[in-house]
């Protein structure tokens, strides 16, 4: 049994060196003219992103950025979104999106929570950035907001900075439901989030003449990837205006106008998709990605009918690893459920019991993750760090992230999830603890229990 369950964990594999915005660098050498970006009729070349990206990351660098500096972004779907990403990693930082729909408490906690110096916003959502980071925060933290607008970068270099990075230095921190009531940050290295990208391109290959669609909000994890493996491969990145994600006929016009091939949605909002009266033919499209909830064989059977000839992948992980850890290209079996799959490359899953025994196939358990995709943990939670990355106690040195999903291995090696083992719930495929909400109740004047 032992031998068996090391055999679906067998999936080492060696990916080319560099770090992701040294790749893109390199792709935008190979092809400067080709379109990189797409956002309504305008369109954005690879050069001209790579130049735009290297002179605000020299402007990043001359106001202290560096290896381990947050850098809070909070700008809505754009070009300069785009722009703003990829220039904090190439100075070195991490980025800690805060979603300009996020009420201002939660926000303001953020901005306090994760240390952020500085802040780069844009356009409409501006004036209630600066108006977070001027207010006094506990303990004296102090946050400039800068305006890309008002930024004037001709005079720096356009050229990418020789920024000294290790690996496992944070490439971005996203914040998730808190049980205690308030958000924890998830800080992913760069090593994990490469890892993560070639995996992808392994599995699924796009390059020139692929398009994928941005729609994401970048406060959830899946947007990474929506945002950096076009760009790693010579692919069109087409960003959906603020607020087409929640519009299935925008969405329609938007794949249609951008050719799109490869698109991710959450299983909720695929059903809503998939159940409109009228769907138009997809010549372009290929592959639909889903994550974030568990995803249904009635659903998986809808898109099937609906979208003939697209692949359906349905791809599990959470937070605090580099986006997804174990995947599944979907088919018609006639199973009651649709699996998890397998785990994607250096990845390990445990199904484990209490006493952190594995549990052979058909038995469930806890799923806990180990391997390259792992975060680094919750920035500046050192204790609820070790609390839920715990030691391997399988000898590899390194850890286990304990998920507080039950899943099950099937005999053929893939892994069906059972649910959560705790209160936690998906809205949308977002985590809410739900003790995060019973604080917000609490917290208001009357209540004395929840």
């Amino acid at each position: 049994e032992q031998s068996q369950l090391a055999d679906w964990n067998s999936t080492a594999r060696a990916y080319p060196s560099g770090l992701i915005h040294e790749l893109i660098s390199q792709r935008a050498a190979m092809q400067p003219e080709a379109i990189a970006l797409g956002f309504g009729a305008q369109t954005m070349s690879y050069g001209e992103l790579e130049s735009r990206a290297n002179r605000l990351a020299h402007y990043l660098i001359g106001l202290g950025v560096g290896p381990e500096t947050p850098v809070g972004i909070a700008i809505e779907r754009s070009f300069e979104l785009v722009v703003g990403l990829l220039a904090v990693v190439k100075a070195g930082g991490a980025y800690v999106p805060l979603d300009p729909d996020y009420p201002a408490d939660r926000l303001a906690y953020m901005i306090e929570d994760s240390g952020i110096g500085l802040l780069l916003s844009h356009g409409a959502v501006w004036p209630k950035f600066q108006s977070l980071c001027s207010t006094r925060h506990p303990e004296g933290h102090q946050c400039v907001a800068y305006d890309l607008d008002e930024l004037d970068l001709n005079s720096q270099p356009d050229i990418a900075p020789s920024t000294r990075l290790h690996p496992e230095s944070p490439a971005y921190i996203i914040y998730t439901s808190g049980s205690t009531g308030r958000p924890k940050g998830a800080a992913n290295s760069h090593a994990a989030l490469a890892n993560r990208l070639h995996w992808m391109q392994e599995a699924y290959p796009i390059g020139p003449g692929d398009s994928v669609l941005q729609k994401t909000p970048f406060s959830f994890d899946v947007s990474v990837w929506e945002f950096f493996w076009p760009l790693l491969t010579g692919a069109r990145l087409a960003i959906a205006e603020p607020g087409a994600h929640r519009d299935p006929a925008a969405l329609t016009q938007l794949m249609l106008n951008h050719r799109v091939s490869t698109l991710h949605f959450v299983p909720s909002m695929l059903a809503e998709y998939v159940n409109q009266p009228e769907l138009p033919a997809f010549p372009a499209l290929k592959r639909i990605v889903c994550s974030g909830e568990a995803l249904s064989a009635e659903l998986q059977q809808r898109v099937f009918q609906r979208l003939p000839g697209v692949e359906l992948d349905n791809l599990y992980g959470p937070t605090e690893a580099a986006i997804d850890v174990t995947h599944w290209t979907c088919r018609a079996d006639g199973g009651p459920s649709v699996p998890i799959g397998q785990p994607i490359a250096n990845s390990q899953i445990h199904i484990l019991d209490a006493d952190l025994n594995p549990l052979p196939a058909g038995v469930a358990g806890e799923l806990y993750i180990g391997g390259l995709g792992l975060a680094r943990g919750y920035h500046r939670r050192p204790g609820l760090t070790a609390e839920r990355f715990i030691p391997d106690p399988f000898g590899s040195g390194r850890r286990l992230y304990r998920t507080g999903d039950r899943a099950k291995w099937r005999s053929d090696g893939v892994i069906e999830y059972l649910g959560r083992l705790d209160h936690q719930i998906k809205l949308r495929g977002l985590r809410i603890e739900l003790g995060e909400i019973e604080a917000a109740l609490l917290a208001q004047t009357g209540i004395t229990e929840a």
